[in-house]
This record gives C-alpha cells, sequence and structure tokens, in this order.
C-alpha cells in the first residue's frame, strides 16, 4: 500500500544552494515544455497532444541546448513530464475541479521538486536520507518508515525550512484488533467534533493564540517594505523585509503544524477505537460563502480530518462512511420524530413526540450514525 510520510530535513549551504537550483531547472523544464504544448495546439489543434513518452524523449535535446540542466537529477526532469502529461490529461477529459495547466513563477514562497527512486538511489540510513545531487542528509520524521520507498519531493518553505516527503510502498499489514464499536461524528465550530457516545472534542483556535506574534511581525514587515521603497530598493533585496517575511511565514507554519499534529491524534486514535466511523459529508465551500463564521469554518479543517480518517480506516482495516447531514439536526433519534427546522441559538430541545431531551449535536451524531449504518446495511455482500 502507498503511502507518504513527511520529515524535516537539515541541509548545510552547499545542499540548499543545490535544491535551490534542482528546484529552478525544474521549474525552468516546466515552462519550456508548456509553452511548446500550448504554441503546438495554437497551431494545430488535430494533432495529437503529446503524452509523457513524447516528453522525455525532448529532455536530450534540451540538456544540450542548456547545459545547466545537467546539473540536475534527471529522474527529476523526467517526473516533471510526468505531472505535465498528466496535468493536460485531466484537463482534457473536462474535469471540472482540473483547470489548465498554468506556469510556474519562482515569486512562490513555497518551491519544491520530486526525485524518483532508481537503483536504490533515495534510502534511509537511521536519521539520514540519502537524496540524488545532495547525498546524505539529516532527516527528522515521527514515523517509522517500513518498505520501499518509491520518490521523495523536497521542498523549500515560505519560512526558509525544509521538507521532504516519502512516498513509500509498504506490503506489510498493519494488525489491529477488532473493538466491535462504531460512531456517528458531528462537525462543528464551537466543538471540533461531537460523537454519537455523547463525548465531545473541544475546537482549539491556534490562528487566535498566535494572533499577536503575527501582528507583530506583519507590522515589521509593512514597515520595512514601506521603508525600502522609500529607499527605492526593491523588496527581493531588501534583507530586513525578507526577514519579517520569514519570521511571519514561520509563525503561519508553527500554526499549520500544531493543527495537523492534533489532527492526526485525534483520527489516530478515533480509527484505533472503532470499527466503523460514520461522518457527515459537508460542502464547506458553500457553507463559507456569505457566512461571519467563514474563517472559523475553514480552520476547522473538515475536509483534512476525512482526508485523514479515509486513508487510516484503509491502512487499519477498518470502515469510513459518508452520509448526507440532511435533517440530522431537527429529526428525535429516539422516536424519528421530524421537530422542524432549529436555528443556530437553540442548542437543547425535547422531542414532543416521546419527550426526550436531546443535546443538538449529540442527536446529530446520534442521527449520523443510524443512517450510516443503514447504507451499510444495503450494500451488497
Amino acid at each position: 500500500m502507498l503511502h507518504g510520510i513527511k520529515g524535516q530535513l537539515t541541509l548545510k549551504p552547499q545542499q540548499k544552494q543545490l535544491v535551490a537550483q534542482s528546484i529552478g531547472n525544474t521549474r525552468f523544464v516546466w515552462n519550456q515544455f508548456l509553452a511548446m504544448w500550448n504554441e503546438r495546439y495554437q497551431n494545430n489543434a488535430s494533432l495529437p497532444t503529446l503524452n509523457e513518452y513524447d516528453l522525455n524523449n525532448l529532455l536530450p535535446t534540451l540538456k544540450k541546448e542548456h547545459a545547466f540542466l545537467k546539473e540536475t537529477d534527471s529522474t527529476s526532469l523526467q517526473q516533471v513530464s510526468n505531472e505535465l502529461a498528466q496535468s493536460f490529461k485531466n484537463f482534457f477529459q473536462n474535469r471540472s475541479h482540473f483547470k489548465h495547466p498554468t506556469f510556474k513563477s519562482k515569486q512562490h514562497a513555497r518551491q519544491s521538486y520530486t526525485s524518483k527512486n532508481v537503483n536504490n538511489s533515495i534510502r534511509l540510513d537511521g536519521n539520514y536520507l540519502r537524496l540524488p545531487k545532495l547525498g546524505w542528509v539529516q532527516f527528522r520524521s515521527g514515523q517509522t518508515i517500513t518498505g520501499k520507498i518509491k520518490r521523495a519531493t523536497i521542498t523549500r518553505t515560505a519560512a526558509g525550512t525544509y521538507e521532504c516527503s516519502l512516498l513509500v510502498d509498504d506490503e506489510s499489514q498493519v494488525v489491529t484488533h477488532k473493538t466491535h464499536q462504531m460512531v456517528g461524528i458531528d462537525m462543528g465550530v464551537t466543538d471540533l467534533m461531537v460523537l454519537s457516545t455523547g463525548d465531545k472534542i473541544k475546537t482549539i483556535r491556534f490562528h487566535e493564540q498566535l494572533a499577536p506574534k503575527r501582528l507583530y511581525w506583519e507590522r515589521r514587515a509593512a514597515r520595512r517594505a514601506r521603508k525600502a521603497k522609500e529607499n527605492g530598493i526593491a523588496l527581493s533585496a531588501a534583507k530586513n523585509y525578507q526577514r519579517a517575511k520569514e519570521q511571519r511565514a514561520r509563525i503561519f507554519q508553527k500554526e499549520k503544524n500544531q493543527r495537523q499534529d492534533r489532527l492526526h491524534k485525534l483520527t489516530t486514535q478515533l480509527v484505533r477505537e472503532y470499527d466503523i466511523i460514520v461522518l457527515e459529508d459537508l460542502q464547506t465551500g458553500k457553507l463559507m460563502k456569505g457566512n461571519p463564521l467563514a474563517r472559523n469554518i475553514a480552520a476547522q479543517s473538515w475536509r483534512e480530518i476525512r482526508r485523514m480518517l479515509a486513508y487510516k480506516c484503509d491502512k487499519y482495516g477498518k470502515e469510513l462512511i459518508v452520509v448526507n447531514p440532511y435533517k440530522t439536526s431537527q429529526i428525535c433519534s429516539a422516536c424519528g420524530y421530524d421537530d422542524g427546522k432549529h436555528g443556530l441559538t437553540v442548542r437543547d430541545w425535547t422531542c414532543p413526540s416521546c419527550h426526550v431531551h436531546h443535546d443538538r449535536d449529540v442527536n446529530a451524531a446520534k442521527n449520523i450514525l443510524s443512517i450510516g449504518l443503514g447504507q451499510a446495511l444495503v450494500k451488497p455482500a
């Protein structure tokens, strides 16, 4: 089974230069191929589209014309061909969420490139990772890596740090004991998750905790940018501005890391404790549109929670069911009576039919579980 493992890299100055060179060269190849593809299509739209094999055959010629490309790992250039060909394939298949490939800019704060593992060119030895062209680098990850490494993506973040994401093919099976337990989950804003068992997992607003530091560096960055412009210095050459910008990016990175760490711990605990997990299918984009709580909704990372639960359930042999949450807050989980729509200010209510008193969110979680189990029962054997 393929899965990804992310870790931090500690690079020497020379290795940082090689990473910057590889990022620039892969970006150059992407832009060259994309420009050629666009021109070919404009000249004759009836010509068959180029595939990954066609693009790889053009790489030797491109290396002769631009000798600096020889300094970059060849597999990373081949990966560019793969990604561009796949991007056009997705676009031409009229997949609504895929747009036409665009040119890459060196102005983007986050840059990366990917190398393939050929003849054991990427391998681990303790806390050190060997990468093509870079050699051995210190690699820190909280996960144990077993299986064969397929490829590595090296990323330079906006905060000036370096990350490596490994794609690992691990055929070993994770042995877990069945708990014979099931749970429904109602997602929220005040409470991140409310379980059908009655447990509530509170929301931690990391962006509010770090707001003072973030605001401090945002103001310093703005002030330094203003001074640089007054002195006629380009922002890319203004060292004081760049340092403030990097500090601000470090705070955003810390916020992201704290949130991801908590979500990983919560989802892993859920998967270990329950054999069947039923989750509501929330359309986050629609909920955020014109909503004064849009920022708080975005900070909840509901889509990320669903993604984590999906691959962890697959890994541990558990089942994730996603259901439509329609009317789950207004139907009595005890007798099925529909009490009509309740405003968000109504946090608890009593069923007029069976007189059971409900917590709004716990009742919704129970209904979500009931709907999910109903879907599971009608699945073909």
